[in-house]
């Protein structure tokens, strides 16, 4: 193939972003090909190539400047110096004026006809019968099939090129090279969910894609060939919409003026608290400690941890900081259990613990008899001999089965909660190396375990500690996954928990952090994994191996963390009389649409001690990641906070903003109409694009009234400006997500009386949200004699 022709391709692949599988729901941004552009020309540009809503609409603004979340004299200020001359309120028709136009779709037969190709190759398992040649990739099966094709006319397989490459040629001769690449990206523009997955698979090595191989070349060699076939030209057609730039300017700046509002607000809490407060030099001597994920649902849960006993609680990416993946022992499905942007090092797998045979062996028989009643079940609802038959003679007992589940769902789920937590009493984790299969070295555990402990700026261990994963559970829920840890690429947090604490136990692993890194923990001190059910707010405790000695102390924990479940529950339903009974029919009712709000209206990432922001009431809006920058003199530690979970929060806060905008487009639609295609994604109904984001359930309070505010990260640092600076320069990435407005970044000082500094880009900084300032070298080189 033309090497020019591949990298037109490459570069246009570059504007569609990656739609992850269902059962591993990543957020992640939907345009994260634009993040090279300033955030509002990226949204000019998006809402041409797309035809999408990039902004909140007019009515929401308006709702946020009656409600007082956007300050009138900060969007009076904004409008203003962006020659936006007049009253607020006459602004207000201008502001509605947003209506996408309804252009025709020249190209729905195509997509059609690429949507039910693509549906039967990428088909992973819900279909009983496959599509034929797949193992010979996309191009090859599609060209051997498709003159089966009614829809393609008579054709004989000499009629289709043999390889995608000569399919290419053959269409792009009478098109200039330098309009490939607006033809590719308006190709593939049209159905970016389906080449969103292309993609995924392209990008993750998994099973499926390797056995039955599709690039985006063979996706727009296909396209691009059915196009020339039925005589539809491929030169995109003008999409401009000059008529809303102002539209766009001007909901820009309310945009801006919002997200100002709550960074004032934001600020002026914490800065109140802390200088309210008398600070110490005191250490407090604590029960015990309690690691959460840095999720926003987590700072819910850990103010009223922190208010029903003496505990610490600390914020820490839901990994753990392993990079590993998890070989789930009822299934033996590995699945990854780290960020996407980390490749996995290691696997985790479960080893039966001394003296648990006998439960080993009952595990075992319920995993067999499990196993062959799920495939029998299928062969017999999906032959075509046995169809209709088992249809008509099981009917009373899926009669049965629907009545349980619609009317004692409740204690269905509490049975299948305490069977699947038996695998922890069962097993213990081990970590191997993934490349030699062999278990890892001991300067490996002890690196893993110090880097927790430095990158929370630890100080001190309380008898007990807990490391807290979180996971989700609902029922009849196609997007479930989405809930779960997003630091553990939708997985439930549970594993890398529990890996850490059996970690941290080890007697070596002590041994070698108080001799090479001065890390001392006490011989009285174990650790625990845990759990945070996001969706009952229980935190159930692995603690079914742990040494009687504690027994007491835990009793205790565990009442206070009852209490504090249903101060959580109270709260975040927002009714006093609010029940357990409530949230587990929400974990367990498979006609629940919205078992919970997952990240929705996340807005905010506070890097910091958690005395910062203890007791204050941040709505679940933040999420929270511990910091000690006075431990932390090389920098090093900040470095990595804002080089992961910064940049995932940044995914996160963009995924749900574009869902919400365009939720048709970015997001998942309707979960009312909602059909799973090939076990990995959703369609609207039977057919259209393949859903790339969240269900307008995760999003909105009714299908008028929207819940999550569509808003950038907003990011506040505890640390010394200089010491910030010196992390930018040496990280363009990070600078050029702040310098094109993907993402805010402010910092309070410690150094300077927690003086506020926002970053305007460029290397500018502005001071106290008013005098422009910048960071020289020799400013840079001061924090460390400082510190």
């Amino acid at each position: 193939m033309n090497l020019d022709i591949q990298q037109h391709i490459d570069q246009a692949s570059k504007v569609i972003g990656t739609t992850w599988p269902l059962y591993s729901f990543v957020a992640s941004n939907q345009l994260s090909g634009f993040e090279n552009k300033s955030f509002l020309n990226a949204l000019k540009e998006v809402n041409t190539l797309y035809n999408a809503t990039v902004l909140p609409s007019g009515s929401t603004f308006q709702q946020a400047l009656e409600t007082g979340e956007i300050c009138r004299e900060t969007l009076a200020l904004l409008l203003k110096e962006n020659g936006f001359d007049k009253e607020i309120e006459e602004y207000f028709e201008l502001l509605h004026s947003d209506a996408k136009k309804q252009l025709s779709n020249p190209y729905a037969v195509v997509d059609n006809l690429m949507i039910k190709w693509l549906s039967s190759f990428l088909d992973e398992g819900q279909a009983e019968w496959e599509m034929p040649y797949k193992s010979e990739g996309f191009y090859f099966a599609w060209r051997l099939l498709a003159i089966y094709d009614d829809e393609l006319g008579v054709l004989k397989l000499k009629d289709i090129p043999k390889t995608s490459d000569e399919a290419l040629k053959s269409v792009l001769v009478d098109y200039p090279e330098a309009e490939y690449n607006s033809i590719f990206q308006n190709q593939l523009a049209a159905l970016p969910g389906w080449v969103g997955y292309i993609k995924y698979r392209n990008d993750n090595a998994t099973q499926w894609s390797i056995e039955f191989p599709l690039s985006v070349k063979d996706y727009l060699a296909v396209r691009l060939w059915i196009c020339k076939r039925l005589n539809i030209s491929i030169k995109p057609e003008d999409k401009s919409q000059n008529s809303l730039d102002e539209n766009i300017q001007l909901k820009y700046l309310w945009l801006e003026a919002w997200e100002t509002s709550l960074q004032k607000k934001l600020v002026e809490e914490i800065l109140c608290k802390n200088s309210d407060e008398q600070t110490t030099n005191e250490t407090k001597v604590v029960d015990a400690q309690m690691v959460f994920c840095i999720d926003t649902r987590s700072e819910l849960i850990r103010r009223h941890v922190e208010a029903n006993g003496n505990y610490e609680t600390f914020g820490y990416a839901g990994f753990f900081g392993i990079a590993m993946d998890y070989l789930d022992p009822k299934d033996n499905i590995v699945r990854k259990a780290c960020p996407p942007i980390v490749n996995s090092a290691y696997t985790a797998c479960e080893v039966v613990r001394e003296g648990n045979n006998e439960a080993h062996k009952d595990f075992k028989k319920k995993k067999k008899y499990a196993k062959f009643s799920n495939h029998f079940l299928k062969r017999m609802k999906n032959m075509l001999p046995s169809a209709f038959g088992f249809v008509e003679g099981s009917g009373l007992v899926y009669g049965f089965k629907i009545v349980k589940r619609s009317l004692f769902s409740k204690f269905e789920y509490q049975y299948s909660l305490k069977e699947n937590n038996s695998v922890e009493s069962i097993f213990k984790p081990e970590l191997t190396k993934n490349d030699i299969d062999i278990a890892i070295s001991l300067d490996e555990k002890v690196a893993i375990v110090k880097s927790a402990f430095m990158l929370m700026g630890w100080e001190q261990f309380a008898p007990i500690v807990f490391f807290v994963g979180h996971g989700s559970h609902s029922a009849n829920n196609p997007f479930s996954s989405s809930l779960d840890c997003g630091a553990c690429a939708a997985s439930p947090g549970r594993h890398n928990a529990r890996m850490l604490a059996s970690l941290a136990n080890s007697k070596e692993v002590r041994k070698q952090l108080a001799a090479q890194h001065q890390i001392l923990i006490p011989d009285y001190t174990i650790f625990i994994g845990a759990e945070h059910n996001t969706t009952t707010d229980e935190i159930l405790l692995f603690d079914a191996n742990t040494p009687s000695f504690y027994s007491e102390a835990l009793k205790r924990i565990k009442n206070n963390l009852k209490q504090a479940q249903l101060d959580a529950i109270s709260e975040r339903l927002e009714s006093e009389k609010a029940s357990l009974s409530e949230v587990f029919n929400r974990a367990s009712n498979w006609s629940i649409t919205r078992p919970e709000w997952g990240l929705a209206r996340n807005a905010a990432f506070v890097v910091g001690s958690r005395e910062l922001t203890v007791n204050l009431n941040l709505e679940s809006r933040s999420f929270l990641h511990s910091y000690n920058w006075k431990l932390d003199t090389s920098g090093k530690a900040l470095e990595g906070i804002m080089q992961g979970p910064m940049v995932v929060t940044q995914w996160i806060n963009n995924h749900y903003y574009f869902s919400s905008v365009d939720n048709q487009r970015f997001g998942g639609g309707t979960k009312i109409t909602h059909n799973v295609t090939g076990k990995f994604g959703v369609v609207q109904g039977n057919g259209g694009d393949l859903k790339m984001g969240l269900p307008i359930q995760s999003l909105y309070s009714n299908d008028a009234q929207i819940y999550h505010k569509p808003l950038r990260l907003s990011v506040i640092i505890h640390a010394p400006i200089n010491r910030i600076q010196d992390i930018l320069n040496r990280n363009l990435n990070l600078k050029n997500l702040l310098n094109n407005k993907w993402i805010y970044l402010m910092v309070l000082d410690p150094t300077q009386n927690n003086q506020l500094y926002k970053y305007k880009g460029l290397d500018k900084w502005e001071l106290d949200f008013n005098e422009e300032i910048s960071i020289s070298k020799e400013e840079i080189q001061t924090v460390e004699a400082f510190c």
